[in-house]
C-alpha cells in the first residue's frame, strides 16, 4: 500500500500498522529486541533474588531488609499508575484504527503524563532509601535492588521520551501509514515495561514484605 494515499475513515485498513513492508520490519525487530530485554530483565530478576536481603555481617536487617524498607501502599500507588497508563495507550490504538489522529494524539498525551507520575514517585521512593542510608554501595542487596527497580525506570524515561518525540513531530502530520506502525510499537514497548514492573511488584516489593 502506498504510504502517500490520502486516507478517509472510510479507507483506513483495518491493520494500518502492518499494512506497507517498512511496518511488517518493524514488528520483527520490535520483538527481537523484546527478547534481548526478557534475558535482560531475567538475569537482573535472578541477580536480585540471589542477593536479597546479603550484605555485611554488620549490616542492620531491622533496618535494611526487604520487611522493613519497603513501603506497599506507594509500591501499589506506583502500579496503579502504571497500568492506567497501559489502559489509556490501548484507547489510542483504538483511535488509531478509527483512524481519529486526535484520539491517539490525547490518549498518548495522557499514558506519558500517567508515566511521569509514576517516574516521580519511583524518584522519591530512592530519595527516600538513600535518605535513611540504604544507598546504591550500602550493601550486595542495595546495588541489586537499585539495579533492578532503576534499569526498570530507565525503560519508563526512554518510553517517555519516545511517545513524547511521537505526538510533537507527528503533530501537524495527522494519521497515516509511516507513522502508524511508530505509534504502535511505542504502545506495545510501553505495555512490556508495564508487565516487567507487575514482576517487579510481586516479586520484589509484596514478596519483600510478605517474607
Amino acid at each position: 500500500m502506498d504510504l502517500n494515499t490520502k486516507f478517509t475513515p472510510q479507507n483506513w485498513p483495518e491493520h494500518a500498522e502492518q499494512a506497507t513492508m517498512e511496518g511488517k520490519n518493524k514488528f520483527v525487530g520490535f520483538w527481537i529486541f523484546l527478547a534481548c530485554e526478557v534475558v535482560l530483565f531475567a538475569s537482573l530478576f535472578a541477580t536480585y533474588l540471589a542477593l536479597k536481603d546479603s550484605g555485611p555481617a554488620s549490616m542492620d536487617l531491622t533496618k535494611y531488609s526487604a520487611k522493613a524498607l519497603y513501603e506497599l501502599p506507594l509500591a501499589f500507588a506506583m502500579t496503579m499508575l502504571l497500568l492506567t497508563s497501559s489502559l489509556t495507550s490501548v484507547y489510542a490504538m483504538y483511535h488509531m484504527k478509527n483512524f481519529n489522529f486526535k484520539g491517539v494524539q490525547t490518549w498518548m498525551g495522557i499514558t506519558v503524563i500517567l508515566g511521569i507520575g509514576f517516574l516521580c514517585l519511583e524518584i522519591y521512593e530512592f530519595y527516600h532509601y538513600v535518605h535513611i542510608g540504604f544507598g546504591y554501595t550500602h550493601s550486595a542487596y542495595s546495588s541489586a535492588f537499585f539495579t533492578l527497580v532503576g534499569t526498570h525506570g530507565l525503560h519508563v524515561i526512554i518510553g517517555l521520551v519516545w511517545i513524547s518525540s511521537l505526538i510533537f513531530r507527528n503533530m501537524k502530520r495527522g494519521l497515516n501509514l509511516y507513522n502508524a506502525p511508530k505509534y504502535f510499537i511505542a504502545s506495545l514497548y510501553w505495555h512490556f515495561i508495564d508487565v516487567v514492573w507487575v514482576f517487579i511488584f510481586t516479586v520484589v516489593y509484596l514478596m519483600g514484605v510478605l517474607g
